[in-house]
């Protein structure tokens, strides 16, 4: 192979190995840490928009299993003025070695979001006075039509649809 035809041989192959590496930064979600302020400010906002917020952990079966009902809801109704944020209350220690790969693994497309304050007590109340901390839970929220709706167990799709359907 003469000089020319190598480098460009060797350029084309360094061109795929850097579309293909920027292809899975871009799968690759980046989770941000909230905290107890920015759940207050997805809970009272003001908008046309339905909040649907769902705190889960990659340890919680019940939470794992009803994830596909989420994500479903978000292809669904994204463009309808529906927000499902997948909130994680993974050991904060757990979240580069577990979540993340979990993430990427399982193709979430919903936001999906760390819970980064160290005492559950300082926000578990502002979610729910009812919630007892168990996951899964759920808070289903549209302030201008006064819907504040909190679950605390497994959903289906099927439930999801018919609660954001009645609020819409």
């Amino acid at each position: 192979m003469s000089g020319s035809l190598k480098n460009d041989f060797t350029m084309k192959k360094i061109c795929l190995i850097l579309l293909i590496g920027m292809n899975l930064q871009v799968l690759a979600q980046d989770i941000p840490f909230i905290k107890k302020e920015t759940l207050q400010q997805w809970i009272n906002a003001d908008s046309d928009t339905i909040y649907v917020l769902n705190f889960w952990a990659t340890w919680c079966a019940p939470c794992v299993e009803e994830l596909p009902a989420f994500e479903k809801l978000h292809r669904e109704y994204s463009s309808k003025k529906v927000k499902v944020v997948l909130i994680s209350t993974d050991f904060k220690r757990n979240v580069e070695s577990r979540v993340k790969p979990f993430v990427k693994r399982k193709k979430l497309q919903s936001q999906v979001v760390f819970m980064d304050e160290p005492n559950p007590n300082h926000w578990v109340n502002a979610v729910s006075p009812e919630w007892s901390g168990a996951l899964p839970a759920t808070l289903i929220i549209h302030n201008r039509k006064d819907k504040y709706l909190f679950f605390e167990k497994q959903l289906n799709y099927e439930t999801l649809e018919e609660i954001v359907k009645t609020i819409l």
